[in-house]
């Protein structure tokens, strides 16, 4: 087929991070968020490289070199950021026809202007500009879009919320007709699924799919059910799945659906709800790292993305420390797809 934005499952070269520093909002739990990442960091060199963005890379090299991460596995980058949410400024890998990777540098400002983003805005084109990526072309683009807001099968269907790409903090004025066109012609989307519905308190992102709704192998799509009917969340989940039953895959058959597990409400200090989600995994070579919260229902999801991914490892992370900046391990992470790394 032609221009198309690969499925996550499909083989990669590397996973992009950025790590956390102490002029972030991770201050306040720094050294809890730099386990977190280390421990990813551990399982992520069992199965491919890691690009990891530290604004002082002697440092977090060392830190890598005492929790025995394979110094051979870690490409560092010495760059400043704002944050550490990769997968909403990294780089977004399509294929041409002829097979050839190209990175789009999409915009980010912030989720609509939330957050200073100028830094972050600038990593993907300082990693390029720099050799990171070899003779791989990297195409700017005006359009403000986030990985995270965006899931792809691989075969030309894209699964996205209105809530997120048609807010006009993002890209005003721009219609759903406008933005289609748009997708169609950057990314390759001939079949495009909206969600009307679905929400996780505690979001800062106007509702990323990727914390609701992800697809998986074989026409699959895993997705966040609550049920439990007094939960502020119960209705609009409710009327999300609803629309999932009704999607329908290119040759008109409806999608295996397979609901994960609802988390037990988790708050800080303040009493504002974290946004735990399971939805919100990262598909690795050979593995599936699962978002976990010390919650009894972890083990039912990890069973779950087994059965979604039967060939892959799966593996938890728990992620507890990261829903306090309101993401979770998926938002954390970028994959750069087979071709992209010299």
């Amino acid at each position: 087929m032609p221009r198309r934005l690969p499925a996550e499952w499909e083989p990669q070269d590397a996973i992009l991070l950025c790590w956390p520093h102490s002029n972030t909002d991770w201050a306040p739990y720094l050294e809890q968020a730099e386990t977190v990442f280390l421990n990813i960091l551990a399982v992520l060199t069992r199965f491919e490289r890691v690009v990891l963005v530290a604004s002082d890379s002697d440092e977090v090299r060392g830190k890598c070199q005492v929790a025995g991460i394979p110094p051979n596995a870690v490409l560092f980058a010495a760059l400043a950021s704002n944050d550490t949410w990769a997968r909403d400024f990294g780089p977004i890998t399509i294929c041409e026809e002829d097979g050839k990777p190209v990175l789009l540098d999409f915009q980010f400002n912030g989720w609509g202007g939330k957050f200073e983003a100028a830094l972050d805005n600038q990593i993907t084109r300082t990693l390029h500009r720099q050799g990171l990526f070899g003779g791989v072309e990297c195409r700017r683009q005006d359009l403000i879009l986030e990985g995270g807001s965006i899931e792809s099968d691989g075969q030309g269907s894209l699964l996205t919320t209105a809530a997120c790409l048609l807010n006009p903090n993002r890209n005003p004025p721009c219609t759903k007709r406008e933005l289609e066109a748009l997708l169609r012609k950057t990314l390759g989307a001939e079949h495009l699924l909206w969600l009307q519905h679905g929400f996780l308190a505690g979001d800062d992102t106007d509702s990323h799919i990727d914390t609701l709704a992800r697809f998986a192998p074989n026409h699959t799509i895993l997705y966040v059910q609550c049920d439990d009917p007094y939960d502020e969340h119960y209705e609009e989940l409710r009327l999300m799945e609803e629309e999932l039953r009704q999607f329908k895959t290119p040759n008109g058959q409806p999608y295996r659906l397979l609901p994960l597990p609802w988390p037990n409400a988790q708050h800080d200090e303040t009493g504002q709800r974290l946004p735990a989600t399971y939805a919100n995994f990262l598909v690795a070579n050979g593995a599936v790292l699962a978002p976990t919260y010390n919650d009894p229902h972890d083990a039912e999801a990890l069973r779950i993305l087994q059965s979604a991914f039967p060939d892959r490892e799966i593996i938890g992370i728990d992620c507890s420390v990261l829903i306090r900046q309101h993401g979770s391990l998926h938002c954390l992470t970028m994959q750069l797809p087979q071709g992209v790394l010299p």
